[in-house]
């Protein structure tokens, strides 16, 4: 598996009262979640990421605001209408 490195100010680390393997973690986590959001990981993809398994990615989104559904809140109310 490739290893991507990224430095990170002191800064930050401390204002974000992080240690780096925390902070990595964290990283990983939401970057995953954007990419699932945005469209361009699928969860599977974006578990994968956050090295957790799928079930577990999708059950932890609503921690960080985000919905495992994927459809938009006009596809959910024209689904429902039609229903």
């Amino acid at each position: 598996m490739p290893k991507i490195e990224l430095e990170c100010p002191e800064e930050v680390l401390r204002s974000l009262k992080e240690d780096p393997a925390t902070f990595a973690n964290d990283l990983r986590w939401h970057a995953a979640i954007k990419f699932y959001e945005l469209g361009r990981l699928s969860s599977g993809r974006a578990a994968e990421l956050a090295s957790v398994s799928r079930v577990t990615f999708l059950r932890r989104l609503s921690e960080f605001g985000a919905s495992a559904i994927d459809e938009t809140r006009d596809e959910l109310e024209r689904d429902a209408d039609n229903a």
